[in-house]
């Protein structure tokens, strides 16, 4: 079926058919900084403020909220603390903090609490889900289905379409035609679900790579082998699913190579197996996901400007505003390269919708392949303009002068020692010199990679310990690794909360009983071991920087291998299956149930 209508798939001819609940449970955002905002009145003109996303949709939403045309509002938003996707609009009481202001005649700030941050920022994730997958007992998986029951919160937006980005995504890196989806969202006296760092994309990864792990259990296969049987071939040109996605290029049986090389798969499953002979009651579990994902899919484009000012140092403004993912020196270091400017001549400006008149918002690891790409473009048509008024103090022809970036300057070709600066192509004329660009792209990107998850269990205890998380994950061309590193590092610890830590809970009323991070459990560096990133460029050619997004990825792949992890260290014991979070309580209750007549 095509997206968002529900399909059913064929399960007849299956000579193997496993189904399973499961549960993508209910997490709080929990970012350092809390919702806060500064709002004040001047000469008619609302100035707020704001921990977000992006200032301009915050913008957007004051001004029809108060009447009034865009240019009436301003709104700061520079330094924000983080996110995951749960600041990407206004708030109520964002909103309501103008009125105040007004009524009081003075600038009126709010900041939230603790527990007003874990039951008033939107939540994430909260489906149920039924799987069912059936194929042959050769393993090659024929029939999949899956029912998505979300859990929208009493005010349901983003809850309602958060199932269409699981059905998007639906059979992940498998090669399955004969797949079905039926989703529902149910209205609850609980917090609005929003967008969380994935925003249905994880959900998609945890269904079907536990899917494939409970079906290669059941025919008794080892479940690396089953998702080689199933992947789709390499390919280079785009490639459309059952529900109707259109993949950009991927490589999902090359990356998982090389995360089962890194892992030493072979020698993990050896030692595996002599533990359980041994009768060892700290046993191991390996877990493995395969994931692609869906970047940039919202559309439209985002603002970018490249000046040269009258010192030769250039001046970039961004539409796109950042909570951690590093833009000001991504895009420093894009503005760099085209031009040949070291990076501390280059300024990065963004979030204040007074100096950058347009923008979006970043979400959906959609910046550095579409404002990145602004950028790019931006600075390329500046060493353009440059090149023009170079070529007149060096009365010579445009197409004959070289922008040297390795030394900054310009030259006649051929004449490397008649050159000039970028400075002293600014102080030619009083004019400066401004590029802009609103890039967009022609369509998605789609990220993929391959994780492998190794624990130990305690048999008495049901506790698990993370012993090593191998993750490959293909971004495209990289720009900075080391940004892109501390991107997955953050995403992988996000993963494996969700698969052994956090979970939101209410009681039977709706009370909300994890409302602090003494009973919300969320990662420190105690509970995860260093994490072994290998790397891995496959480009696109969706945008000129070949990028994909990555922001996203560690929390995709990382949540099912950790939960396929667990499952695995006590499978030979008979268990099943395990809900997450796999607490030591879930596991012990597990492990009870399946050695108990």
């Amino acid at each position: 079926g095509r997206l968002g209508t529900p399909a059913e798939a064929d399960f007849s001819g299956c000579d193997v058919v496993v189904e399973q609940r499961l549960v993508n449970q209910v997490l709080a955002p929990v970012p350092i900084e809390g919702r806060c905002a500064v709002a004040t009145w001047e000469d008619g003109r609302l100035i707020q403020w704001a921990s977000g996303q992006g200032v301009h949709p915050v913008r957007d939403a004051l001004a029809e909220a108060y009447g009034l045309d865009p240019s009436q509002v301003r709104v700061i938003g520079q330094d924000v603390g983080g996110s995951f996707g749960a600041k990407s609009g206004a708030y109520p009481e964002e909103v309501l903090l103008g009125h105040l202001a007004r009524t009081v005649g003075r600038p009126v700030r709010w900041t939230e609490s603790r527990t007003e941050n874990m039951t008033g920022l939107g939540h994430g994730r909260g489906q149920v889900q039924y799987l069912r997958v059936g194929g042959t007992r050769e393993g090659k998986i024929t029939a999949y289905q899956l029912k998505v029951i979300q859990q929208a919160g009493a005010y349901p937006e983003m809850g309602a379409v958060l199932p269409f980005m699981t059905q998007t995504m639906l059979t992940g890196v498998y090669d399955w035609e004969n797949a079905g989806i039926s989703s529902v969202s149910v209205v609850t006296n609980t917090t609005p679900l929003v967008a969380y760092r994935g925003a249905g994309r994880p959900e998609a990864a945890a269904a079907v790579e536990r899917g494939v792990d409970l079906f290669a259990t059941e025919i008794g296969m080892d479940p690396a082998e089953v998702r080689r049987l199933n992947m789709i071939p390499e390919f280079h040109t785009p490639h459309t699913t059952a529900v109707g996605t259109t993949y950009d290029v991927g490589a999902y049986e090359a990356a998982l190579d090389l995360a089962l090389d890194a892992a030493g798969y072979t020698e993990l499953r050896a030692e595996q197996e002599r533990r359980r002979r041994q009768g060892a009651r700290r046993v191991l579990g390996i877990g493995i996901s395969t994931y692609v994902e869906i970047t940039a899919f919202s559309g439209g484009g985002e603002f970018a400007s490249v000046e040269l000012r009258s010192d030769g140092s250039v001046l970039t403004r961004t539409g796109s505003s950042p909570f951690g993912q590093g833009h000001y020196t991504s895009w420093a270091m894009i503005v760099s390269e085209r031009t040949g400017l070291p990076l501390d001549r280059i300024e990065v400006f963004h979030g204040d919708t007074d100096e950058v008149a347009e923008g979006g918002t970043t979400g959906g690891s959609r910046s550095l392949q579409i404002a990145g790409s602004s950028v790019h473009d931006a600075a390329t048509k500046l060493v353009e303009m440059a090149r023009e008024r170079a070529a007149d103090i060096l009365e010579a022809d445009p197409s004959d002068v070289v922008v040297d970036t390795t030394a900054g300057v310009f030259h006649v070709a051929g004449t490397p020692a008649l050159q000039i600066s970028w400075a002293e192509v600014a102080a030619a004329d009083d004019e400066a010199l401004v590029a802009v660009s609103d890039f967009a792209a022609e369509g998605a990107t789609f990220p993929f990679g391959a994780h492998v998850a190794v624990v130990e269990v305690d048999l008495d205890t049901g506790g698990t310990e993370m012993v090593r998380m191998v993750a490959v994950d293909d971004a495209g061309t990289m720009l900075n690794p080391l940004l892109v590193e501390g991107q997955v590092h953050g995403g992988l610890a996000q993963g494996v909360a969700q698969a052994l830590l956090e979970e939101f809970r209410y009681d039977e009323d709706g009370n909300p009983l994890t409302v602090n991070l003494a009973d919300y459990p969320i990662p420190s560096a105690a509970e995860l071991p260093s994490f072994e990133r290998i790397p891995m460029e496959t480009p696109t050619f969706m945008n000129p920087l070949g990028a994909k997004g990555i922001g996203e990825s560690g929390t995709i792949g990382a949540t099912p291998a950790v939960q396929n992890a667990v499952v695995d260290a006590v499978s030979h014991l008979g268990v099943r299956h395990i809900d997450m979070p796999c607490t030591p309580e879930r596991v012990w209750a597990a492990i009870t149930e399946a050695t108990t007549d």
